[in-house]
């Protein structure tokens, strides 16, 4: 049999590329749904929620001022201007963190600030901006009219107690931790995060800054990878690199999947006599679904399984690999956690310049988009072209053999989001 038969993989042949929906629709399918864990809110950030939450408080939980001033009764101040004020006796302080026993009835008022619980008899808050106290604490000129309710906050008017907070897939934002620790929750289950170990192959690269000898290159994928991991939650694992032998191959990738819950390698995954991913799979026992896909860059793109766990066969081009990864590693990396959300997010703008695709596969384009909207193209598109990856903050993805015209609108997605 020869290295290129493949007789594991399933419902496909080696000659046949996938499009991108059904890629991904397998990715998705082979990254197993991994357990949860209970963490503190403080380290809850960009985590997926695992379980869902309630409100154990309304918020507000009491009718509170929303501004400094005085609480008083709306009918009171019917009519009052700045020409024509009216007068109301001040009984009582109320800071925040208070109780107030007192009521305010016709005539009457108490000065409080914001948070403060609003007392029995009131039924709005006066800005101290529009009121004065002419030489007598006791004595409060008012200087304008207030309608009933005004400058109050009500009891569960945001949330009120027993709403559901989180639901399970949710991403918790800073946002979401704040509202949690708001209703008095100081934990928060969320799923696990995947280990991802980072096998890269080749013979010709180096470590660096180590001295390049004729022939070599400095290895980039995975600090690169790395970073794209940890940004997705998870726990990157980087191996040394791999000398070109199907040997050194199948060693360092049967210690990856030990130690990881999945496996991503940069390099060997096409039909050179160098590559040896694929075969390294198959002497591991594991499986290969496919290693074709319809896309540019990143034709060559390998999914398999090694006792369960998933393996990502990226291409060695850098730019191959980072776009790759984003369309078809990222949204399985996400599912492993329970994600109910995988997409890259996405920002329309218009073309400042022709976008042309001749080829026969989607051409995913580096372009950038500025602050108002307005989509370039950063440049040379070939698949080794770091210079303009760096540069770029966004796809295009151009559909086979199209040509979008300046103005046209189109979607961007964000690869820094």
């Amino acid at each position: 049999m020869g290295r290129f038969d493949s007789p594991t993989i399933k419902g496909n042949t080696p000659h046949r590329m996938l499009s991108l929906e059904e890629a991904v629709e397998r990715s998705l399918a082979a990254a197993p749904l991994l357990g949860s864990e209970i963490v503190p809110l403080a380290d809850a950030g960009g985590r997926f929620v695992a379980s869902p939450l309630k409100a154990g408080v309304s918020l507000p939980g009491f009718d509170n001022s929303a501004m400094d001033g005085y609480a008083a009764r709306s009918a009171d101040l019917n009519g009052a201007t700045t020409e024509s004020p009216v007068e109301l006796s001040c009984i009582g302080v109320i800071p925040a963190g208070a109780h107030p026993v007192d009521k305010v009835g016709e005539g009457t008022c108490m000065r409080i600030f914001t948070g403060s619980p609003i007392p029995r008899g009131a039924d709005a808050v006066i800005m101290q901006e529009d009121c004065n106290t002419p030489g007598d604490d006791h004595t409060v000129r008012c200087n304008d009219s207030i309608k009933p309710w005004e400058n109050i906050r009500l009891k569960g008017e945001d949330v009120r107690e027993g709403d559901p907070l989180i639901t399970a897939g949710m991403r918790i934002s800073a946002g979401t931790i704040g509202l949690l620790a708001a209703t008095g929750h100081h934990s928060v289950e969320v799923g696990l995060r995947p280990k991802v170990g980072l096998v890269t192959t080749g013979s010709e690269l180096v470590e660096p800054p180590g001295e390049l000898q004729p022939g070599e290159i400095y290895e980039s994928n995975r600090a690169m990878l790395a970073s794209l991991v940890s940004k997705a939650n998870g726990l990157p694992t980087p191996y040394p690199i791999v000398p070109d032998t199907l040997e050194a191959t199948v060693a360092a990738l049967g210690r990856a999947f030990v130690e990881n819950d999945a496996v991503l390698t940069s390099g060997g995954v096409s039909v050179g006599d160098h590559d040896h991913v694929r075969p390294a799979i198959e002497r591991l026992g594991g499986s290969l679904d496919f290693w074709k896909v319809a896309v540019k860059p990143g034709k060559p793109f390998v999914l398999g399984q090694v006792g369960g766990k998933p393996v990502f066969g990226m291409p060695g081009n850098p730019v191959s690999a980072i776009i790759t990864y984003l369309l078809m590693v990222r949204p399985a990396l996400l599912k492993m956690q329970g994600a109910s959300e995988w997409r890259l997010a996405k920002r329309s703008g218009r073309l400042a310049d022709e976008l042309v695709n001749k080829g026969d596969r989607r051409h995913f384009v580096r372009v950038t988009i500025d602050d108002l909207g307005l989509v370039r193209s950063v440049g040379g598109q070939r698949s080794h072209m770091l210079g303009s990856l760096a540069k770029s903050n966004g796809l295009v993805d151009l559909p086979p053999g199209s040509c979008l015209a300046k103005g046209d609108p189109v979607d961007v997605l964000l690869i820094d989001d």
